[in-house]
């Protein structure tokens, strides 16, 4: 009995589909700062900001369109602090809206579910009462847009909300994300399963 020849290792193959972003670009990048016409500065979340985070999650349409889970102070020092871990971990970037000269924050948005290598995110966002009615969420959506397929490269981006939160549509049509689709029973609220809206924007848009 012969010994059966031995097959070298067989060298893997490069994938023959290079990332849309390349991984590590966007933790090389600081996160940056924006100031809107309206008044308001789009900015990373700081710890002092933790209050109005608190309060945001108190909110009832917050609430209700978001489905937080309530928090302490402490709590919301540690989401922030966590916030910034994904930003290096290349998994979301979240920006607070805050007066354009100083205070704490009212509102937010975020860029989430980031896949650099796919090219794509999703963004949601809130507004305390103090920040609503100014236009911040589409002045702000239009800006980070900008940032997402000039700085960080990506292809696709999306925004869902349920279809009975007709000012969320609104956003999102007037920061240029056409409607694609109805998603059915997609995502369930106090209230029982809720169909959802999808937008989404392409960067040869």
């Amino acid at each position: 009995m012969t010994d059966a020849p031995i097959t070298p290792p067989t060298t893997p193959r490069a994938d023959p589909i290079p990332p849309v972003a390349p991984p590590g670009g966007m933790a090389a990048l600081a996160q940056p700062s924006y100031d809107l016409p309206c008044g308001l500065r789009l900015r990373p979340w700081e710890p002092y900001d933790a209050p109005a985070l608190v309060a945001a999650y108190a909110d009832p349409d917050i609430r209700h369109w978001n489905r937080p889970d309530p928090l302490t102070e402490d709590r919301a020092v540690t989401r922030i602090a966590r916030w910034r871990e994904r930003w290096h971990a290349e998994r979301s970037a979240v920006w607070a809206l805050a007066p354009a000269e100083g205070g704490s924050a009212v509102g937010l948005i975020g860029l989430a579910d980031i896949d650099l290598r796919g090219g794509s995110g999703e963004f949601v966002y809130w507004l305390l009462p103090a920040g609503r009615g100014a236009g911040a969420t589409t002045e702000g959506l239009a800006v980070l847009t900008r940032w997402a397929f000039g700085e960080l490269g990506l292809h696709r981006l999306r925004i869902t909300h349920s279809t009975a939160n007709p000012a969320s549509c609104r956003v999102a049509l007037n920061s240029g994300y056409p409607l694609e689709g109805t998603m059915r029973g997609a995502l369930l609220h106090a209230d029982g399963w809720h169909d959802e809206h999808l937008h989404a924007r392409l960067s040869t848009d």
